[in-house]
């Protein structure tokens, strides 16, 4: 599986986590092609076939990026603005991303407790959806989304096993059918709290 990273962050050498988990990401040996979208765009001026061909040659594109106001960066707008044309990803003729990988890592600036969805809260998966209908509408495989909550003021050694553990699952190709994913994964741990009270069956 050939895997696209494509980070998105206006000053990636300021950003700790982004900048690691980039880092750690490039050194695992696991991602095809990574590239820094803002260095490679500083004027906004997206070349759109080089995009497109780039997307046609993985199988799996990860997007990188900071929550900015609850959204994401401006470059990352404009690059889906621009890149995801009508008869490339959707329309009649816009099957060229059907059955590709969309993951999407998101560093998220504020506290857990900021992000319950009550009140006067929403969440991180609700704040994503707008991906969601994106891969929806171009036939892609929406992948479970990897996030990090307070990564303005994480350790470096949380931020450090976030990316460890994203390193681990990223080339996952079982993350591709992200339903029966989800199904597995509940499954694994709850046999794992039935083996703690001592109730797995044997």
């Amino acid at each position: 599986m050939k895997l696209l990273h494509l980070v998105f962050h206006p000053n990636l050498e300021a950003s700790r986590n982004n900048r690691t988990w980039k880092s750690q990401l490039e050194a695992s040996g696991k991602i095809t092609t990574s590239r820094d979208l803002y260095r490679e765009y500083p004027d906004f001026s997206i070349n759109v076939e080089k995009e497109q061909a780039l997307l046609l040659q993985h199988e799996r594109i990860i997007l990188q990026f900071p929550f900015y106001w609850y959204s994401m960066p401006p470059l990352l707008k404009k690059w889906l603005d621009d890149v995801l044309t009508y008869n490339f990803a959707y329309g009649p003729e816009g099957d060229k991303l059907k059955g590709k990988d969309l993951q999407l890592v998101v560093s998220v600036g504020g506290r857990e407790a900021f992000y319950t969805g009550f009140d006067i809260f929403t969440t991180v998966p609700d704040l994503l959806r707008p991906f969601q209908l994106t891969a929806n509408l171009a036939q892609m495989n929406y992948l479970q989304p990897e996030y990090m909550f307070n990564a303005d003021s994480a350790e470096q050694e949380t931020i450090e096993a976030f990316g460890r553990q994203l390193t681990q699952k990223v080339d996952d190709p079982t993350r591709s059918d992200p339903r029966q994913y989800l199904y597995d994964s509940m499954s694994r741990e709850l046999n794992q709290v039935y083996e703690d009270l001592g109730m797995a069956q044997g």
